[in-house]
């Protein structure tokens, strides 16, 4: 990404908000729900889902930081009820637990 911020980087975090786990739950049943890690940018993991970089999201699969929530995990998630930031790249849900200062 340049210095400026690209419209779709922009519309996306437009669109990005904090979300309840119990809202999120039915998306990972299906499937649908991708896990960021705190460390990545959540809106660039979305942005470079929707050009489909498969290159920098492999990378990113390849290294954990991004991909399905595991079952424990959403159990975690379950039991805590985090501030959980997602946005829609259909027809997944990206998500990231919001950073504690």
């Amino acid at each position: 990404m340049t210095d400026q911020t690209s419209t779709l980087y922009a519309k996306l975090l437009g669109e990005t908000a904090i979300i309840e786990w119990n809202a999120l739950e039915r998306f990972w049943a299906k499937g649908d729900l991708i896990w960021v890690a705190p460390e990545l940018d959540l809106i660039a993991v979305a942005e470079a889902m929707a050009e489909n970089r498969s290159e920098i999201f492999a990378k990113w699969r390849s290294d954990g930081t991004v991909g399905a929530l595991s079952a424990e995990q959403a159990l975690d998630l379950q039991s805590r009820d985090p501030e959980i930031w997602a946005v829609v790249v259909s027809p997944f849900v990206v998500m990231q637990e919001k950073k504690t200062q």
